[in-house]
């Protein structure tokens, strides 16, 4: 793989202790000496509809507002998965159709769904909704004083040590990491994971940090230092080629396509032993205007089999292992005429893992009639993003780390009880 300088320094400016700590002996061992597992975020870049991932599907007013390809049906060929515990017992919800892996995950008790979540900010625009998500937040007031990303506040809170205590398995870095101490874009691991240019420019980077006093040019020798360090636990042939990633219990990455390449990356760092905590992935696509039934079928044909090859990948750590799934926004509730839907209010959140109470839906469901809508038009924000994140940081972080400075100003309601009790307690080192 290629590292751009640029990338090299955005990476060298997130990350900053030394390598060498106790965390690169463990799949995500802490300076505090708790065996945590590993945290894994992926977004859905561009709003995912959550009404046509998982619609109310036998909703009259639903069904009145959108033509039947922009909405799961119940019966049918094309009929969508049933889901058991729906959020209204009057009403028949059902997963998208393509989502077969998904509605496998749920049927095992495994992965549980959150209707009507998202930002309670009114905001349509992708930019500031994302800036704000991924800074913590729910005003623009708020995002105005915020220059730290959750996850970075988060890192710190548990002493994350490592600089590979977090991971962008993308060409980049989110604001999510932002102010942190650790945080390293690894978009692939196919050709290594050496300096941009080979050993020679390698060489010419390692003698310009090491030479360079401060901040950035210590977080340069700490970023040349990880990704050496991860690089030299790629397996190689004998010509010192690497060798292809071989995934565990026949997951297939493939069919997920960008998403699947992601999540087989952070299986594979995950694997390495090298202190990861935190890992993100990205899917777009989500953003359908115009033309969405094809195009959101695909979107979710990826996402389904990505999440689907990484769990099975991934099953000697499931109890150690939580991923969840966040859009910056819904759609609305009309379908437009471009047979699509533009931007709106709530979403859907999903949460994997060995400790979720899976399933089953939580949250409440504010309902469709015009009254219960955003101004008239969209699916009403009933759970706040924050919340469904506090409950994961809070069952991944464990032995009473402390939380509170991770999302300022937000005091969480009562628990949604996503996790089950035992999940709280973090793993001893």
């Amino acid at each position: 793989m290629s590292v751009s300088r640029r990338q090299l320094l955005k990476s060298a400016l997130l990350s900053a202790p030394l390598l060498g700590s106790p965390g690169l002996q463990h799949l995500a061992f802490a300076a505090d000496g708790v065996d945590r597992g590993l945290l894994v975020i992926v977004h859905l870049r561009g709003g995912c509809d959550g009404l046509n991932l998982i619609s109310p599907a036998t909703d009259p007013t639903f069904i009145e507002a959108r033509a039947s390809d922009l909405r799961v049906q119940s019966e049918g060929p094309d009929a969508g998965h049933p889901l058991e515990h729906g959020p209204d017992p009057k009403i028949d919800f059902r997963l998208h159709a393509s989502a077969t892996g998904l509605a496998e995950l749920y049927k095992s008790g495994r992965l549980a769904f959150v209707h009507a979540a998202g930002l309670t900010d009114e905001t349509r625009s992708h930019f500031v909704a994302i800036d704000m998500m991924e800074h913590g937040v729910a005003g623009q007031a708020a995002l105005a004083h915020s220059n730290s990303g959750w996850l970075a506040r988060y890192l710190q809170a548990i002493g994350a040590a490592a600089p590979a205590s977090g991971i962008a398995a993308s060409g980049g870095i989110s604001s999510e990491f932002l102010g942190g101490a650790a945080g390293l874009a690894v978009p692939d691991l196919g050709g290594g994971f050496g300096a941009p240019g080979g050993p020679q420019v390698g060489a010419v980077l390692a003698k310009l940090y090491g030479g360079a006093s401060g901040p950035v040019g210590a977080a340069g020798r700490t970023t040349l230092q990880a990704m050496a360090t991860i690089d030299g636990r790629i397996a190689r042939d004998a010509q010192n080629k690497p060798v292809a990633y071989v995934p565990e219990n026949g997951a297939v990455y493939e069919p997920g396509g960008d998403l699947g390449r992601a999540l087989r990356t952070v299986a594979q760092l995950a694997k390495m032993q090298i202190g990861l905590q935190v890992a993100t992935a990205d899917i777009g696509g989500w953003d359908t205007h115009e033309n969405q039934p094809g195009r959101f079928r695909n979107c979710v044909e990826r996402l389904s089999a990505g999440i689907g090859a990484f769990y099975a990948d991934m099953a000697r750590f499931h109890d150690r292992l939580i991923l969840v799934t966040v859009s910056e926004f819904g759609r609305r509730l009309r379908s437009n005429r471009s047979n699509g839907t533009d931007h709106g209010r709530a979403g859907v959140m999903m949460v994997l893992g060995g400790g979720v109470q899976g399933g089953r839906f939580y949250g409440r469901w504010p309902g469709l009639a015009t009254d219960k809508l955003d101004e008239g038009v969209d699916l009403s924000v009933a759970t706040d993003y924050r919340q469904v994140l506090s409950e994961v940081l809070a069952a991944h972080g464990g032995r009473g780390a402390s939380l509170a400075g991770v999302f300022p100003d937000y005091a969480a309601p009562k628990p949604l009880a996503v996790f089950a009790a035992a999940t709280a307690a973090a793993h001893p080192g």
